[in-house]
C-alpha cells in the first residue's frame, strides 16, 4: 500500500517506529529493543512490514500486541497531573522567582534550611547549578536502552526533591548532584567540601532522600553522590554507604546488575512515576 507513512517516537523509555496511515491511524509499531512489530490491523500486515523493511537490521517477531502488563494498566491509569516521568533534569530549579533569597527547593534538611546565605547564589551560580544537574540527567537517560528508568527532579513533602531517581537490573538508587565548578571536591561521612566554602551535609542529605524513597516505594534504594567538574575528588575511605561519582563515571551504574528483573523494574518505575506515591515519603 502506498502512502504509509513510518515515525520515530520514544515514548516510556521505549524506542518506537510507528507506521501509519495518511489519515494519522496506526497500523503497527516496531519496538527497537525488543525486535518485535506490533501489528493492529491484519489487512495493512504485509504493507506495514514492507515499509519497515529498510529499518530492519536483522530478525523480529511479528504479531498481535503483547497483552498489556500490570505496570502498563497502572500507567495507562494514571493522571497525567500526577505523572512525574516528563519532569526535566533540575525542573525544581526553573521559574524561580526569588532566587537572590529563595530557598533551594524550600527544602528543610536536617533541621537547617538550605537557603539564606547557602541558597543565595550568583546568576552565574544558578546557571551552573542547572547545568549541572542537566549533565547528570543527561548521562543517567542514556542508561534507558540498558533497562533502566530514570525520573527528574522528583517532588518531596515539604518542598524538597530528589534530583534524579534510577531504577534498573541493580535496583533503585537516588543520585543527589554536587556542582564542584572545577575545584577539590572532599567527600565526608557527612558533609562535602567544594574548595574553600563552607562544608554542607550533601552526604547526609543523600542517604536521607535515599531513605525517604524507600518509604515510599517500600524497596531497597541506594544513595549516590554525583560530582560536577572536580578539580580533584576525594573521598573518606570510611564512606561506605554512599557511592561516589564523577560525572564521566556516573554511566558506569548501567554495568550493574543482579537485583531486579525486567518485570520488577517496570513495575516499580510504575510506581515511582506516580505522584501520589511520594506523599508518604
Amino acid at each position: 500500500m502506498r502512502g504509509l507513512r513510518v515515525t520515530p517516537a520514544r515514548r516510556y523509555g521505549q524506542d518506537r517506529l510507528y507506521v501509519s496511515l495518511p489519515d494519522g491511524l496506526t497500523v503497527a509499531w516496531y519496538d527497537r529493543e525488543t525486535a518485535r512489530v506490533s501489528v493492529l490491523s491484519a489487512d495493512h500486515r504485509d504493507a506495514a512490514l514492507a515499509a519497515l523493511a529498510p529499518y530492519l537490521s536483522g530478525p523480529c517477531t511479528v504479531g498481535p500486541p503483547p497483552v498489556p502488563t500490570a505496570a502498563d494498566l497502572a500507567r495507562l491509569a494514571l493522571h497525567p497531573d500526577d505523572d512525574l516521568a516528563p519532569n526535566r533534569p533540575g525542573e525544581g530549579l526553573y521559574g524561580e522567582a526569588l532566587w537572590g533569597g529563595a530557598l533551594y527547593g524550600g527544602a528543610l534538611y536536617g533541621g537547617a534550611l538550605y537557603g539564606g546565605a547557602w541558597g543565595r547564589r550568583s546568576e552565574s551560580g544558578r546557571r551552573r547549578a542547572l547545568a549541572a544537574q542537566q549533565l547528570i540527567g543527561d548521562e543517567l537517560d542514556r542508561l534507558e536502552g540498558a533497562g533502566w528508568r530514570v525520573l527528574h527532579s522528583v517532588p518531596l513533602p515539604g518542598g524538597g526533591r530528589i534530583d534524579h531517581l534510577l531504577i534498573g537490573p541493580a535496583g533503585a538508587m537516588t543520585v543527589r548532584t554536587v556542582d564542584a565548578r572545577k575545584r577539590r571536591a572532599l567527600v565526608g561521612e557527612q558533609a562535602v567540601a567544594i574548595g574553600r566554602a563552607e562544608p554542607l551535609p550533601q552526604t547526609r542529605w543523600a542517604r536521607r532522600e535515599a531513605a525517604r524513597a524507600a518509604h515510599a516505594l517500600v524497596a531497597s534504594v541506594r544513595p549516590v553522590l554525583a560530582v560536577v567538574a572536580a578539580a580533584r575528588l576525594e573521598v573518606v575511605p570510611s564512606l561506605h554507604d554512599v557511592r561516589v561519582l564523577r560525572d564521566v563515571e556516573v554511566r558506569t551504574l548501567g554495568t550493574l546488575g543482579g537485583e531486579l528483573k525486567p518485570a520488577d523494574v517496570e513495575s516499580l518505575y510504575a510506581t515511582a512515576r506516580d505522584r501520589r506515591t511520594w506523599l508518604r515519603a
